[in-house]
């Protein structure tokens, strides 16, 4: 089968997803977590199931005495608190206006980040992608003496990180949903595994191009994406299985995490093969034309 005949069609499926995520990252932008943006987290739990009608009667009681971002209630019995930085005896104030629903609670999670401290793993953040993305780069133009093979590894690698970025702008503006450290470690972790797979097709491409020298690229690049279509897919489907469960049984804590990976998991099957070889393709056409 020619994969490569419909190479528009698949930067067309990429474009629906990543459009809206772009979208919706610039006009509501990601929600950062108190790990970029400075701040305390308490999350408590109360031995008997609280109602959503005392969730405002919390606010009350609190809200004169320090000022609360936002309060959730994760299940029946459990709250969760983003706060600015605060010393202990302020936590101890917001846990007294719990105490007007029941003297038996139990501190599940107290988290206190600076703003110097969140602004800086921001940085470091981003930094670490940026060299991360170079050294990738660096490493696959020399592993294929061509930089257009890295060019578009990266290319694709930029597509993987736009759909799961995207993907939480949507998630956080509909959702909620915050990103944090973790989130950070499953960017960096489908930066890896989307170039691992895109190295494998490109290995093969330059396999076929020392065996048939004057076969055109395309039928070369269909070649190699159909003896690792199948690869690609078990590799993938044993990680996404495996995502699944930890989705099902991991719990709130890594709940997102997970998500994260499960999202990057799939972008990165698809871009090692209907992103990253079909724009090979256009390289080289873009490259005869010009030199014409």
């Amino acid at each position: 089968m020619n994969f490569m005949r419909f190479k528009f069609v698949y930067f067309a499926i990429s474009a629906l997803f990543i459009l809206p995520g772009i979208y919706f990252l610039l006009t509501a932008g990601l929600k950062l977590s108190i790990d970029f943006s400075g701040g305390t987290l308490l999350e408590v739990k109360f031995i008997e199931p609280v109602s959503e009608l005392d969730n405002e009667k919390i606010l009350t009681t609190t809200e004169g005495e320090v000022e609360i971002f936002s309060i959730q209630q994760t299940s029946n019995d459990t709250f969760l608190l983003r706060l600015p930085p605060l010393e202990r005896e302020q936590v101890e104030t917001i846990k007294t206006g719990f105490a007007v629903l029941s003297q038996d609670l139990e501190e599940v999670r107290l988290e206190t980040i600076g703003p110097t401290l969140g602004r800086e793993l921001l940085i470091k953040t981003l930094v670490g992608v940026g060299l991360a993305a170079t050294f990738i780069l660096a490493f696959i133009a020399w592993r294929f003496k061509q930089a257009k093979f890295g060019i578009c590894a990266i290319l694709a690698m930029f597509h993987d990180t736009l759909i799961l970025i995207g993907s939480f702008a949507i998630l956080g503006h509909f959702y909620g949903v915050e990103i944090d450290a973790l989130f950070v470690t499953a960017v960096l972790t489908i930066l890896s595994f989307s170039v691992h797979d895109t190295v494998v097709v490109y290995d093969r491409i330059r396999e076929s191009q020392k065996l048939y020298p004057k076969m055109e690229l395309e039928i070369l690049v269909n070649k190699a994406v159909t003896e690792t279509l199948v690869r690609s897919l078990n590799n993938s489907l044993t990680i996404i299985f495996m995502l699944v469960a930890l989705l099902l049984l991991g719990g709130e804590t890594i709940r997102w995490f997970v998500v994260a990976l499960l999202i990057g998991t799939v972008a990165g099957t698809y871009s090692s093969t209907f992103t990253a070889a079909p724009l090979l393709i256009v390289w080289d056409r873009l490259t005869r034309k010009l030199k014409r």
